[in-house]
């Protein structure tokens, strides 16, 4: 009965005896190693090059002789080494080198971890989930389904959807968006400017003046809820915000100019062109309690700006949206280029946006009053 013998790793020092081993040394001295890369991974951190033996033909008398001479592991009665057993010892020693290496690479993870480069942090737009991600409310949902997406409405239809998605507890602002061609970053296509709103706002605005000298006692007798000089600037310096416009006399800018860190990110410092620094007091005033509305464009072209109540009546929200369009038509700036409007919207503060058609929005008539 035949027996299935096990094989074995081949390795020099396992299959090769004292005396075989000397003959290799004896005969190293005629054998040149030659290291040529291998394809290998970059993650293992082990590079493998075969030996690639090259050996000087040792003059034999006859093929017949060397090959009978040559013994077990191809070592010959003579001390000779041969060629070919050398090779395959090497190459078996390359092999089980190889095979170990990636077990171990296996077991500990496929190598050496290479760390990912560090991403750059998401600011402005692009940190904002995107559509499909965002969670909306029941209600919201419910009421998007009032307007068609992308559909372009006539002035008085959108207002009528405005009031009907407006679902809150509370009375919401109605709000004009309008996307202009300019780019602001430039001076001649920056857009500022105030509007007299016909209807109000239908909020109640607090204004504070600062001024001196016989003014004071103007202001006062106008209906501001606050007035003051250098000691109503120390407050606002040590945090006092109880007002919504800050409207100053040209003399005391030289003294404001100290609040612009504290005044300009709320959009409260005074400013001519928003009609806060003026010397008519009484009528600046009587305009903001009325509804004068600052706007400007921001860094990406659109205008945003309150234009009433939803609780309004619709001819009320038209004649105030109506206005604002009017305003930002007559104060384009100098550098615009090509086709102005580019898109105009309207809605409530927690409704969806309604598109308008820009044509029709510029072409609207208010009906004549009897």
């Amino acid at each position: 009965m035949a027996s299935t013998a096990t094989s074995s790793p081949l390795t020099l020092s396992s299959v090769l005896s004292q005396q075989e081993l000397n003959a290799i040394i004896t005969f190293s001295s005629s054998i040149s190693f030659k290291p040529q890369p291998l394809l290998f991974n970059p993650t293992k951190t082990l590079s493998l090059f075969p030996l690639v033996l090259q050996c000087r033909d040792r003059k034999s008398s006859s093929s017949s002789s060397s090959s009978s001479s040559i013994g077990h592991w191809g070592v010959s009665s003579d001390g000779s080494f041969s060629k070919s057993a050398f090779v395959v010892a090497a190459v078996a020693e390359v092999a089980e080198a190889v095979e170990e290496q990636e077990g171990k690479d296996e077991a500990g993870g496929g190598g050496v971890a290479v760390a990912a480069p560090p991403t750059k942090p998401k600011n402005g737009k692009a940190a904002l989930p995107l559509k499909r991600d965002r969670m909306r409310s029941k209600r919201f949902l419910e009421i998007q389904q009032l307007r068609e997406n992308k559909k372009e409405y006539d002035l008085r239809t959108a207002i009528s959807l405005l009031k009907q998605t407006s679902k809150t507890k509370f009375v919401e602002t109605a709000e004009a968006h309008f996307r202009l061609n300019i780019d602001p970053k430039y001076n001649d296509q920056q857009l500022r400017a105030t509007v007299n709103l016909p209807k109000g706002t239908g909020q109640m605005v607090r204004v504070a003046v600062l001024t001196q000298g016989e003014k004071f006692d103007e202001a006062k007798n106008s209906g501001a809820d606050l007035v003051g000089g250098e000691d109503l600037i120390e407050q606002i310096k040590g945090g006092f915000m109880d007002f919504d416009k800050l409207i100053s006399t040209p003399d005391m800018m030289p003294k404001v100019a100290s609040l612009g860190r504290i005044l300009g990110p709320r959009g409260l410092m005074p400013n001519p062109k928003a009609g806060t620094v003026t010397v008519n007091i009484p009528q600046a005033i009587e305009e903001f309690k009325k509804g004068k509305v600052e706007y400007r464009a921001d860094k990406t072209g659109i205008v945003h700006l309150p234009f009433g109540k939803v609780d309004f009546s619709e001819d009320d929200l038209i004649e105030n949206v109506l206005a604002a369009v009017k305003s930002v038509e007559a104060n384009k700036p100098s550098g615009a280029k090509g086709v102005y409007w580019k898109s105009a919207h309207v809605c409530s503060s927690m409704g969806p946006s309604i598109r308008l058609n820009i044509r029709e929005m510029l072409d609207y008539k208010l009906p004549s009053k009897v």
